[in-house]
This record gives C-alpha cells, structure tokens and sequence, in this order.
C-alpha cells in the first residue's frame, strides 16, 4: 500500500560546517602553495595564495597560470575530497548522528534536540568547534540556504530572522547565474529585492526556477518537503552473498540500485532531495548516512554519494574498518517533493546531471587541440540590428562577451519572425518590376518601383508573390568606414522560398532564408 504524502510546511532550523576551499584543502599541501584545482580546463576552487595573485574560480588554465606563474594546478578528485572529509563527519556525528552531507566540506544538521541537549545554539556550537577542530566555519539559522550563509559569516542567526537576515546580501548567492542576470538587469540586486515579489508574478515570470530562488530568498527551502505519514515504502535494497569487499562491485551494485531508486521516483513524479544510504556487513556492522542534494537526485550522483561511503568505509583508517565485506546495501529517499518534467541539456545523457556536459566540454577541447584554436566557436548572443549580428562566434574556452542586453531599442531591427539560415557571405539577387527595370530605395525609404521578381546568384528571376518592407538602418553617420546605409525585404517568390533581401547604393544581396 503506498504511503500516504503530505506537504511539510515548517523550515528546519540548522547547523551547517563549512570548509572553505575544500578541494584544496583536501590536498593536503602547504597551507602558502598557490594552487589551483580544475575541472576540464576552469578553475574550480584555489588556494588563498592564488587568489592573492589573482586567480579566481571559472578562469581557464592559460589565464589562470599567466596570472600567477607559479600556479600548481591540479585536476579535481570528488572521490580523495569524500575520503579526507569523512573524519570531520565522523566528529560531528559524535555530536549529532543525524548529519547530512551535501558535498565534501559541506554539512549540516538539525539543532532542534542537540540545542536543547547541549543548552541553547551558542552551546551548541561551541560543541561543535570543539569536537571537529580545523578550519572551517559553523552558523546556524532557519532553513538550508540562510544557515549555509550564516556558516560563511560564523553566526547565530535568531529564529525567525532569516529573511531579514539574507535581506541585503548580493543576488548572485543563488548560484544560478542566467536567472540572476535577468534579475540583475531588472534591478533586482538584493536577495531582499527578490524576496519582496509578489509570489503568483514571480511564477508566472520565471517560472520553476525562479519560485525556487524566490523561497530561497525568503529565508525557505528549495522545495517544499513531502512527509510520509508511514514507513518509507520506495527502498532500493540489495542482499550480496557472499559479502563485498572491493569499493569497484560495490560501486556496480549501487549504480543499478540508483537506477531502480530513480525510476521508481519519476514513475511517480517525485526529486528526492536527501537520501540515506546504508551498508551492513554480516558481523552487524553498519554505516549509514544521510546525503543532501541540490535539486533532485540523480541515478549518477547517488550511486557516486554510495561509493564515497564505502570507500571512507572499507578504505579508511585501519581501527575504523569492518571486520568482513559489505553484506547489505539499502537506498533510502529520505526526503521527497513534487517533481516535474525537465528539459534535457543539449548533450544529456539521459540523466539529467552535468556529468554529460563536462564529457562534451572534454571533447570539445580535444577537437580545438586537433584542429586548430578557431575551428571550435561557441555562439553567442548579442545585439544588433541585422541577422548576422546576432552572434558572435568565440573559440571554445576563450571569456565569453557580457550577455545580450536588450534594453537599446535598436531603431530598424528586423520584426519577426526571423530568418532561420543565415548566408555567410551573402548571396548576390537582383529585385526588377517585371519589365527588367531594377528596384532601387532612397535614403528615405521610398522605393521606385513595386517588387515583381528575385534573381539570386544570377539565375532565373522567380516571380514575386508577397513582400514587406522596406526597413531602413542608417548606423554610424560619424564614422566613414563604419557606416552603414541600407534597406531591408521580406520576400516569397513562387516557388515557396521565403527570403531576407537587403539593398544599398544600388546592390541587392539575400541575407537569410526563412524555414
């Protein structure tokens, strides 16, 4: 029988751990190396040594080490982050068994019974700092993002002040860098701005993900936790005769273990945020912990979630590990809410994670290496008047131009719709009244004779069965090499082609053709 779901309204108050360049840290280099940790060829996280010369996460490799000549530049390892991470989760769960990890150098749990054990927040994380010493930082406050925010400042903040709290902190805490440019744009500058939206405008405007950086200003969570008023039914479980030792098999059984976890959830239209993963041995044995996600959980990140455990586990130190191989592995979606359909990246894989996109990435470096720097262009929207200025085309890898801003009203831009191919070079056409006589436009836009037949590329003139136009773009009076005088056709000849015919100083040519 399925277990009965129902809306969990109240924001959890929370410890969070946070431990500033993890990636780096977990390296375990001299503290004064400047150092750098890339995925694929950006800087994921650096040193403060690095940043001291400069260096700053999302820079490529080459801008990275001419910034600081004496950059060691390492690839990322998730697996060594989880493994160097595990001691100070095994510490705080002296303090608290209930931990949940969001990522290595990030975790969290709820104060409501350990404040009240250890007498208040401020004793509590006095118990905390004592029992996991190192560098990092704790806050406290209501709900997931506030309380991440209030580890990054080393503060309590009171019940119920969270949104005053997030208030006059910078947009960009979202992490969600096209939602807050446009929020940016719109003069939304403040996590406050955001929070003061009217709730149905906002969901109307932005959609999903803008509801959720919505609650997330407000000092809520992402998503709104389903409960389950009976025992969790929705369990992915494997029994493993004879036990595992190896972290390889036990990695292939979690991965087919997610993959049943993730249809089961989608069958039923559920993300699951946080998930409880278990692993017994024979001997009675257990490990069991609580990871958090971003989002919704995929197949890959949970079983990538099982095999930083085991490994921590069955890898660790000597006095830490189980007597005999894993005997049992359990999945539990410990927390589930409302999914939703998703569009798929361009590159996915079927799985709805990044992981598809980073392997693109790597590929597409490989090719620019085989081919040449410019033979791999990235497009990229700008503004403009005509079709070929729309885009501009980057090599992969080089700072991509500021995004598009379409405040400017570009006086003469083409109305849609918009031609679908554009011709680079342009394709010479000649436009006549019938009679042979060619269609010119003075510079008011005037024409002298109405359109009746195309010729392109110096073929057959076609007959003219409807147009519109002219749209005249005069740019750049005051500089003689840059300007530009012109007008614009919309055309559909009588063989069903639609086309974007321009004309100045007495040339026609074809700039796009309409799908």
């Amino acid at each position: 029988m399925a277990a009965r779901l129902t809306p969990r309204l109240l924001t959890p108050r929370l410890l969070t751990l946070w431990c500033p360049d993890w990636p780096v840290v977990a390296l375990d280099l001299p503290v004064d190396a400047p150092v750098a940790v890339l995925v694929g060829e950006e800087v994921f996280a650096c040193s403060r040594a690095a940043r001291a010369e400069g260096v700053r996460r999302g820079l490529r490799r080459r801008e990275a080490q001419r910034r600081c000549p004496d950059l060691l530049v390492v690839d990322r390892d998730e697996a060594s982050e989880a493994r160097a991470f595990e001691p100070v989760v095994a510490a705080l769960e002296a303090v608290c068994p209930t931990v949940e990890v969001t990522r290595p150098g990030l975790c969290a749990l709820a104060t409501k019974g350990p404040a009240r054990y250890f007498g208040g927040d401020e004793a509590l994380m006095r118990a905390v700092i004592e029992a996991t010493s190192g560098a990092h930082r704790i806050g406290i406050a209501d709900g997931r993002f506030a309380s991440a925010q209030a580890a990054r400042r080393g503060i309590v903040v009171p019940p119920g002040k969270a949104a005053a709290f997030l208030a006059p902190l910078p947009v960009d805490l979202l992490d969600r860098p096209a939602l807050v440019d446009l929020f940016v744009r719109l003069g939304l500058r403040t996590l406050g701005d955001v929070a003061a939206l009217p709730s149905r405008q906002v969901a109307s405007r932005f959609g999903a993900e803008g509801i959720a950086a919505h609650r997330l200003a407000r000092g809520l969570d992402e998503h709104l936790v389903l409960s389950r008023s009976t025992a969790r039914e929705i369990v992915a479980e494997e029994v493993l005769d004879p036990p595992v030792e190896s972290v390889e098999q036990l990695a292939f059984v979690a991965k087919r273990l997610a993959d049943e976890l993730a249809a089961e959830l989608a069958a039923r239209v559920l993300g699951c945020g946080r998930v409880l993963i278990e692993a017994e041995t024979d001997n009675g044995e257990k490990r069991s912990r609580l990871w958090r996600y971003d989002g919704a959980f995929t197949a890959t990140a949970m079983a990538q979630r099982v095999r930083w455990q085991v490994a921590g586990w069955l890898e660790g130190p000597a006095a830490d590990r189980p007597s005999t191989g894993v005997s049992r592995l359990r999945l539990v979606p410990d927390e589930v809410h409302r999914g939703a359909g998703q569009q798929l990246r361009l590159f996915d894989d079927g799985t709805g994670s990044a992981e598809a996109d980073e392997r693109a990435a790597t590929v597409l470096a490989r090719l620019q290496g085989l081919l040449g720097f410019d033979a791999v262009n990235l497009a990229v929207l700008c503004g403009g008047r005509g079709p070929a200025e729309w885009a501009r085309l980057v090599p992969w890898g080089e700072p991509r131009p500021e995004p598009y801003d379409a405040t400017p009203p570009w006086p003469g831009r083409l109305p849609a719709p918009h031609p679908t191919v554009v011709h680079d070079p342009v394709l010479p056409a000649r436009v006549d009244d019938g009679a042979g006589t060619e269609v010119s436009v003075d510079s008011g836009g005037a024409i002298s004779l109405a359109p009746q037949r195309l010729s392109v590329r110096g073929t057959r003139p076609v007959a003219i069965t409807a147009w519109a136009g002219p749209w005249p773009v005069h740019e750049r009076w005051w500089d003689p090499a840059a300007h530009v005088s012109l007008a614009r056709f919309q055309i559909v000849t009588a063989d069903g082609v639609a086309r974007l015919v321009a004309t100045a100083q007495g040339r026609w040519w074809v700039e796009g053709t309409y799908d």
